[in-house]
């Protein structure tokens, strides 16, 4: 068996995470591409983006999202968790989604030029989700709702972002993989909270293949999704603010790309909800975009966001103190990390 800790391997195993990277990367950036050239996006900014931030730096954007790849490549490299199969590894599936995603491209430049931001209402019953849910996220068809969109929406963000979305949510993945190194992971309750279509789930799982997972989300559709890619956790349809779990009953709880999402009246709800069912000690690791606090240089892509995707709780999220919001459900920051535009976050339950 080879010695995956000397610097021949270590620097193997880097080459071909970035060879692996790279793929992705192509794939998913054309796919972009095509997208903007189909539907041919207004030039025009929308009438609520008023920049106050500078332009931003020449090679920024590029330099930044490179450091995304060659983080995750270090991380493959370390052993902190195996190398992610989520790029077009089966040609016929990743021409198909694409092709998906383009036909649906259209549609979501229609709804963004008529600012259809609520039409995702007509899918869902009042009174059975928040009104604050219950809206076209990015613009998405069907909003968080429908098959569709669940089965869609893994293409949206890599295309988005250019192949970087797995790599990005897996910064939270490694400080929970680093903390817990030398653990005994077997039966370790991992609970993944707004799980979505279950590709963190998936990252979880491969990382911490003898933990007990759980996953939980507002929407059945994308749960129908998450129960294909984690097929060995334990799904359940629930609101973040009442979460169906015992006190202290989670070893760690994982959060991705949820808090920007949620008005600022329900975050420190959801922020005592985790650490409730937190154990002593167990672990909190949180992803999300990044703040103007983190890299001020990249403000203007920060202010476009929530114009050009419609993110109506994204502002009040980018001036949110995180630290102080967890501090005061009892958790404690013990490590931080970013990788483009988002930053990762381990807080532990103070005992």
């Amino acid at each position: 068996m080879s010695d995956r800790s000397s610097p021949a391997a270590f620097a193997s195993d880097r080459v071909t995470q970035a060879a692996r990277a790279t793929v992705k990367a192509v794939w998913w950036g054309a796919a972009g591409l095509a997208a903007r050239a189909i539907t041919r996006p207004t030039r025009e900014a929308p009438a609520d983006f008023q920049p106050t931030a500078e332009p931003i730096p020449d090679g920024l954007v590029r330099r930044a999202w490179m450091q995304a790849f060659e983080k995750e490549a270090g991380d493959v490299a370390l052993g902190l968790y195996p190398p992610p199969d989520d790029g077009p590894a089966d040609p016929l599936r990743a021409v198909r989604r694409a092709i998906d995603f383009l036909r649906d491209a259209r549609e979501v430049e229609a709804r963004r030029r008529r600012r259809g931001g609520v039409e995702a209402r007509d899918e869902a019953p009042a009174g059975v989700y928040p009104t604050y849910y219950r809206q076209n996220f990015h613009f998405q068809t069907g909003g968080w709702f429908t098959e569709d969109s669940a089965r869609r929406y893994e293409t949206q963000v890599e295309a988005l972002f250019a192949g970087t979305a797995g790599a990005m949510r897996r910064r939270a993945l490694a400080l929970l993989a680093q903390a817990w190194r030398a653990r005994d992971h077997r039966g370790v309750a991992i609970l993944d909270l707004a799980c979505g279509a279950g590709a963190f789930l998936k990252d979880l799982s491969a990382a911490f293949p003898r933990a007990r997972l759980a996953g939980v989300d507002l929407s059945p559709a994308y749960l129908v999704e998450a129960a294909r890619n984690a097929p060995t956790a334990a799904l359940a349809q629930a609101n973040a603010e009442r979460l169906p779990f015992a006190d202290a009953s989670q070893d760690a709880v994982t959060c991705v790309y949820l808090f920007h999402e949620l008005p600022p009246r329900v975050r420190p709800v959801v922020a005592a909800e985790i650490a409730r069912v937190l154990r002593p000690g167990g672990l909190f690791a949180f992803a999300d975009s990044i703040q103007p606090v983190d890299e001020p240089r990249l403000g203007r892509l920060l202010e476009a966001f929530p114009a050009y995707f419609h993110e109506p709780f994204y502002g009040t999220y980018c001036d949110e103190d995180l630290t102080a919001l967890f501090a005061a459900a009892g958790l404690q920051p013990v490590g931080q990390d970013t990788a483009f535009l988002t930053k990762a976050m381990l807080f532990e339950k103070v005992a």
